[in-house]
Order: structure tokens, then sequence, then C-alpha cells
């Protein structure tokens, strides 16, 4: 009867304690897809940094500055890694403003825009 007692309270407290979600370490991050654009201004960035076009900087509406994400180029599987720097795109349906240099990487300078999707790194 002991064991019976114990196996009821173990139960109990599973069932009276808050419930946590674990995700492991190697779970896959919500990707986001869109359009993206590219500028290279010498002005100061929302975060107070002034822009360089050849580092690897990004402008977004809602991530924090720092923050580091990993942008596939969805035509020609190129990636490069950004930090979040800026506000931006101000354009209906871009969900990125990269530097020149981050453009490069992905290989769209000339198109001026191409499909992307990224994930939150960092």
């Amino acid at each position: 009867m002991a064991r019976s007692c114990q196996a009821t309270m173990a139960t109990a407290l599973l069932l009276s304690a808050p419930f946590t979600t674990i995700v492991p370490a190697n779970a896959a991050k919500p990707k986001h897809c869109g359009e993206a654009s590219w500028y290279a201004l010498h002005s100061t960035t929302a975060s107070g940094e002034t822009m360089v076009p050849s580092k690897l900087t990004a402008a977004h509406r809602h991530l924090g500055f720092g923050t580091h994400i990993k942008v596939v180029n969805e035509d020609n599987g190129r990636s490069v890694t950004v930090r979040i720097n800026d506000r931006g795109p101000f354009v209906s349906g871009r969900v990125l403003d990269l530097s020149r240099g981050a453009a490069r990487k992905l290989g769209f300078i000339g198109d001026g825009i191409a499909d992307v999707c990224y994930r939150i790194i960092g």
C-alpha cells in the first residue's frame, strides 16, 4: 500500500507542476521569408551608428538592435550573417533592407531586390 501511495503523490506533484516547454538546442528556429532590398547611405542609423555600406548589417522593422540573423538568397542559395542596426524597410512587402556589403555577398547588387529567407541566430 505504501508503494501505491508514493505513486499517487508523484502523479499529483507532476500534475501540479508548472508546464515548461523544452526546446532542444538543435531544434529548427522559425524561418521568415520575403523580399529584401539594399541601401548604401552614409547617415546615422536608428541605433545611433553611422551606416557603413561595406559592413554586414541590415534594417528590420521590429527585431532588436544587435540581433544577428542568417539571410539566404532563395534564387542562388548564397547566405550571409548580418547584424540588425537600423529600422526599415519602409516599402510594403519587403522584410529587410541590407547593406551593400550584405547584398554583394548574397549576389543581388545588380537586381536591387531578392527573395530571401532569414532566421534569428543570436
